[in-house]
């Protein structure tokens, strides 16, 4: 694969996708609304062009694939890649969603070689986007009980990610990614302040004050009442499990919370 595109190249993973590809001196472009040819999930006319000249995509989708409208707009951006040519395309989804199980197929029937990535919960939620003020401020306030979640780092996920652009053996297949231990909030509240030299607590609340918090945030509505739905539906204790696929695809243990805590905090 000569020629590689990202869908969402600022984001947690894209970024650190395009940043592993470039150090290794593979071509390489990110697209969005800003770059020199846009893209947009909002606007279909951009998408073909976007993608064009490209062996190999990895797409990412803002907000989530659970999301209302995100299946049609995953197989529309496949299909126009496979139209220009597209060899490859490998799709970031989510780990116990069934939602977006669905938006997957638009890649999985697409007629190209592709690989879905199902990340558990980031480790970098709570470092970058929506957590990370709060975080800063001594709280995290979440509708997640006292469920565990064995957290994934961004890193992992990006070096899982340039392995199968970049390599064969891949095609037809859906890792199911994780950190490598459980932990629940009151959890990474801990860690977090051990690393931190401060204090982090973590309050459980209710699904309905965790979606008024993201509207006093500016969120809209109906987005705040998605995404708080989507938490507290995988935060529900089935993504508990650890899997071993980032040992199995690397070689090497995934990034335990307590690393992450130190470097970021």
């Amino acid at each position: 694969m000569r020629n590689l595109t990202v869908i969402g190249g600022n984001g947690k993973t894209g970024r650190r996708v395009i940043q592993r590809l470039t150090a290794r001196a593979i071509p390489v472009r990110s697209v969005s609304r800003t770059s020199p040819v846009p893209f947009d999930w909002a606007t279909p006319a951009t998408w073909a062009p976007a993608v064009r000249g490209s062996d190999a995509l990895y797409i990412t989708y803002h907000p989530d694939l659970a999301f209302p409208g995100a299946a049609e707009a995953i197989r529309g951006v496949a299909d126009a890649a496979v139209a220009e040519g597209v060899r490859r395309l490998v799709l970031l989804s989510g780990r116990g969603e069934e939602e977006a199980v669905v938006s997957e197929q638009g890649v999985i029937e697409s007629g190209a070689e592709w690989t879905v990535v199902r990340g558990s919960w980031f480790n970098q939620n709570f470092s970058e986007g929506a957590l990370a003020e709060p975080v800063q401020a001594g709280v995290i306030a979440l509708p997640a009980g006292d469920q565990v979640e064995p957290f994934l780092d961004a890193e992992d996920i990006a070096d899982v990610v340039v392995k199968v652009l970049t390599e064969d053996g891949h095609h037809g297949r859906a890792y199911d990614l994780t950190g490598p231990r459980p932990l629940s909030i009151a959890d990474v509240a801990a860690e977090i302040s051990q690393a931190a030299g401060r204090e982090v607590r973590y309050i459980p609340v209710s699904p309905e004050e965790y979606s008024a918090t993201l509207i006093g945030y500016g969120m809209p509505k109906e987005e705040a009442e998605l995404l708080t739905a989507l938490f507290t539906k995988i935060l529900d204790g089935r993504n508990a499990r650890p899997t071993t696929t980032v040992q199995d695809l690397l070689g090497r243990p995934a990034r335990d919370f307590t690393t992450f805590a130190r470097e970021a905090f």
